[in-house]
């Protein structure tokens, strides 16, 4: 193939690629453009590097997506021989807040229990238990520390310094924030093995493909059986039915073998909870028709 020919033919991909983002771009515009929420959406294909975005730079309340990067924090340390999965965490009464999500104080209502840290992470990973999150946040030494090592990562649109039982304060819930872009970014890093080791890579992986929350979100606008790793996060409302945020992000791995990147995140949200879904759930049925054409 000649010098022209490869130009001509990369600039013809270029083409084809730009008009078929540009339909994807409008398609997403139709569903958010209605919706009495802000939506922000970053998109990448791994191997491919297509990209699109909407509003993604914008800065958005994470709610429990934090629990991805807090568990990144710990298999840091994992990876460094400081942490061990299978090293028991002794759980206190106290550990187990009250009125709070929390399947583990559900299991163990009087606490003072001994339970490994895998599972600890896999409470607050899969199933987004408060409890466990806040026991991890303490275990690594605080928000500052998972606030440094994702920074260290290259991601600076990232601000964590509340923990769960401190956004049972209605201000709060706005403190702790990200953007489309910087969490497409991370989990890219994340997915390549650039944060952590294989081993622990493979895990969190793993954690994040048996989410058992958000069923009826990014999950619901895939093929039964497709393989998501994804982490969710939602707040609850105000007295104005005001929702501070909803959000999904995740990896989906496509037929061909291929892996895309979606962050969907939704803030000051008036729409019903079901509707709400339903936009997450579209934007990501959208997403799955155009990378299998």
């Amino acid at each position: 193939m000649t010098r022209f020919s490869i130009a001509l033919f990369s600039f013809l991909s270029f083409q084809v690629f730009s008009q078929g983002t540009n339909e994807l771009r409008n398609q997403l515009q139709q569903i958010i453009s209605s919706k009495n929420a802000t939506v922000g959406v970053s998109i990448k294909n791994i191997e491919d590097k297509d990209t699109l975005s909407i509003k993604g730079n914008l800065k958005m309340p994470m709610m429990s997506v934090f629990k991805f990067h807090i568990a990144l924090a710990v298999l840091h340390k994992v990876d460094e021989g400081k942490f061990n999965l299978t090293q028991e965490i002794f759980v206190t009464k106290k550990d187990l807040k009250e009125d709070t999500w929390s399947p583990m104080k559900e299991d163990y209502p009087e606490g003072n229990v001994s339970l490994t840290l895998d599972k600890i992470l896999r409470y607050t990973v899969s199933h987004s238990d408060n409890s466990g999150c806040d026991i991890l946040i303490n275990l690594v030494g605080g928000t500052k520390y998972i606030q440094k090592f994702i920074n260290e990562q290259g991601i600076k649109d990232f601000v964590i310094k509340v923990n769960e039982d401190q956004m049972k304060t209605w201000k709060n819930l706005y403190i702790n924030t990200t953007t489309p872009l910087a969490t497409t970014e991370l989990l890219e890093k994340f997915f390549k093995g650039e944060v952590l080791k294989e081993e622990t890579t493979n895990y969190l992986y793993q954690i994040m493909v048996e989410t058992s929350r958000g069923l009826t979100w990014m999950k619901a606008g895939l093929p039964e059986g497709t393989e998501l790793a994804h982490r969710t996060g939602i707040s609850g409302t105000n007295d104005a039915n005001l929702r501070v945020a909803m959000n999904d992000i995740g990896i989906v791995k496509l037929p061909n073998g291929k892996h895309v990147i979606v962050s969907v995140y939704l803030k000051d949200i008036t729409e019903k909870k079901e509707d709400t879904e339903k936009i997450i759930a579209d934007i990501t049925k959208a997403v799955w028709n155009y990378f299998i054409r």
